[in-house]
C-alpha cells in the first residue's frame, strides 16, 4: 500500500471517528436536554453519557449553547423534511398543505421535540435568535406550501408575505400550546388546531363559480 493511500485510509477513518462521536454527542444532548432542561443539563454529563472528555466536546461544539443549537437545527430539520415529504404525497395543493400540517402537529405532539423547540429553545438561544432559527428552518416550507395554493387556486391570490407570515404566527402558537399541553389533552389540541387553521384556510377559498385570471 502506497504512502498516500495509506494517509487517506487513515484520515478517511479518523474522519468517520469524528462524525461518529459528533453523532453520538448529538443524540446524548438531545436525551439530557429533553429529560433535564438546557439549564440542568451539564457537557460533562453529556460526554459522560458516551464515555467521551469534555474536549471531545468542544472539538466539535464551542459551547454548551452551540451544542444545543446543533440538536435544535437536527430537530428542525426532520420535522420540515418530514413535512415536505408528506406535502409531497398529495394529489393537490389543498391536500398537500395539510398532510404538512398533520405531520407538523404531531411531532409539536412528541415530548422530546415539543419541549426543546418550543420551550427551551427561547430560553437556551434568546428569544431574537430563537425567533431568526424558526424562520430559517421552517418560513421557506411554509411560504412555498401557501405559494401552491395560490398558484393553484385553491385560495384567493393574497399578499404572499403578509399571508405566510399570519400562517406561520398561527403556526407557531398551535406548536407552543402542544408542547405545553398535557399527554392527556395533546390529541384534543392537535384536533382543535387543525380544524381552526381548516376553518380559517378555507375562508380565502374562492367563491363558488369565481373565475380567477391566471
Amino acid at each position: 500500500m502506497s504512502y498516500a493511500l495509506r494517509m487517506s485510509t487513515l484520515k478517511s477513518r479518523r474522519e468517520q471517528y469524528s462524525e461518529a462521536t459528533r453523532a453520538a454527542l448529538l443524540a446524548a444532548a438531545t436525551r439530557r436536554f429533553a429529560e433535564h432542561g438546557f439549564a440542568g443539563t451539564s457537557l460533562e454529563e453529556i460526554a459522560g453519557d458516551i464515555q467521551a472528555t469534555r474536549g471531545a466536546i468542544y472539538h466539535h461544539f464551542a459551547s454548551k449553547t452551540a451544542l444545543f443549537e446543533a440538536v435544535f437545527a437536527q430537530l428542525e430539520t426532520e420535522a420540515m423534511e418530514l413535512s415536505a415529504a408528506a406535502a409531497a404525497r398529495g394529489t393537490d395543493p389543498w391536500s398537500a398543505a395539510f398532510a404538512a400540517l398533520d405531520v407538523f402537529l404531531d411531532h409539536c405532539c412528541d415530548p422530546g421535540y415539543g419541549k426543546l423547540v418550543w420551550r427551551e429553545a427561547p430560553l437556551a438561544l434568546g428569544w431574537l435568535r430563537w425567533q431568526a432559527a424558526e424562520e430559517q428552518y421552517a418560513y421557506g416550507l411554509v411560504e412555498q406550501l401557501i405559494k401552491a395554493l395560490v398558484d393553484g387556486g385553491d385560495i384567493d391570490d393574497q399578499p404572499l408575505e403578509t399571508t405566510t407570515r399570519l400562517v406561520f404566527g398561527m403556526l407557531g402558537t398551535a406548536g407552543m400550546a402542544l408542547a405545553e399541553a398535557s399527554d392527556v389533552d395533546k390529541p384534543r389540541l392537535k384536533a382543535e388546531y387543525a380544524a381552526v387553521i381548516g376553518r380559517m384556510a378555507s375562508g380565502l377559498r374562492p367563491a363558488v363559480g369565481e373565475v380567477t385570471a391566471r
